[in-house]
């Protein structure tokens, strides 16, 4: 019988990278000197998550979604993902700031057999005094604008920045223009590829003095003109219920902020759900071959509830916060 599934992270050393995954989420990427990214639940086909709790231990995701389908992602994931998990799970440290990137839609990366788009949405942990994103370019900013921007090494003077604080959150739809800056700690809800399109580097060199390299052309070719939008989320905070963050075609997020118990029915939703502990810890209660059982999550922590499991009890120790992730 399946039941919440726990997962090995895995740590990547990034230019950019920090170390607040360590010293706030509490998770120990040595020997890393910078961690920037903890992958927590992928179905990379080279970065397939590895279960870390109970008898499935030492399987990967990719492997238990072959033999247990429709249990384990919901009968409708599994009809239009066959046995690739569909999203990417990251936390992201930025101690120094991202390159400017845009990601390829769907149509974009199957037209040049890049296989998926990137989709993704950001919900911001932790901010350093005056942290900020770039989200978007600056009102009335035409490819021509940019492109002479790129020419003259200026592209940050048509760069779209927001002001960002803890329990902040921004959708960003492929096509858009993005970069995480420095001081930001973050959790990133994603489709499951890594397609990425440089646009602007700040001119950094890596530790052997080379530049790495961007993809002007592709991302210029990729941008979405229609889709600039550039504000947060705004959405309601509420204790003790489901909040809706986002909700797109690629998956839905919500946030729970709670002190009490909360029930959560899951029967209608033909999905697996993944919950991201943002704060606090928590119990998950579950009936498993008509027993009760539980599983325990705390900051810094995620977890798959597989869509077999469609009624859960969520008990606070003495408060959590979690980000509730599922396919819509």
């Amino acid at each position: 019988m399946l039941y919440p599934l726990k997962f090995k992270a895995q740590y990547k050393e990034k230019i950019w990278g920090g170390e607040k995954i360590k010293t706030i989420l509490h998770k120990d990427f040595s020997p890393l000197d910078n961690c920037g990214e903890s992958w927590e639940i992928s179905g990379m086909p080279n970065n397939s998550s590895i279960i870390s709790n109970g008898f499935l231990a030492d399987n990967t995701l990719n492997e238990l979604v072959e033999v247990y389908m429709g249990d384990l992602v919901g009968e409708k994931v599994f009809d239009a993902f066959g046995n690739e998990f569909p999203l990417l799970i990251k936390f992201i440290d930025a101690k120094d700031d991202l390159s400017v990137q845009v990601h390829p839609d769907d149509e974009y990366a199957q037209k040049h057999n890049m296989g998926l788009g990137k989709t993704e949405m950001w919900y911001i942990i932790d901010a350093d005094k005056d942290s900020k994103i770039n989200i978007g370019l600056k009102e009335k900013t035409t490819l021509m604008d940019l492109n002479k921007h790129i020419q003259n090494n200026t592209v940050e003077d048509v760069l779209h920045f927001c002001s960002i604080q803890k329990g902040d959150a921004f959708y960003i739809p492929a096509g858009q223009v993005h970069a995480i800056c420095k001081g930001t700690l973050l959790a990133e809800i994603q489709q499951c590829t890594d397609t990425t399109f440089r646009l602007y580097d700040y001119n950094r060199q890596d530790k052997t003095g080379q530049k790495r390299p961007l993809h002007v052309q592709e991302a210029l070719s990729a941008i979405k003109w229609d889709k600039n939008t550039n504000a947060p989320i705004n959405y309601l905070r509420r204790k003790n219920t489901s909040i809706q963050l986002v909700r797109c075609p690629y998956f839905a997020v919500n946030t729970i902020d709670f002190d009490h118990c909360v029930e959560k029915v899951y029967a209608e939703m033909d999905s697996f759900v993944i919950y991201i502990c943002i704060d606090g810890k928590a119990t998950i209660g579950y009936q498993n071959e008509n027993e009760e059982n539980e599983e325990h999550i705390s900051k810094g922590e995620c977890i798959l509830i597989p869509a077999i499991l469609d009624n859960i009890l969520l008990t606070p120790k003495p408060n959590c916060q979690l980000l509730e992730v599922y396919i819509p």
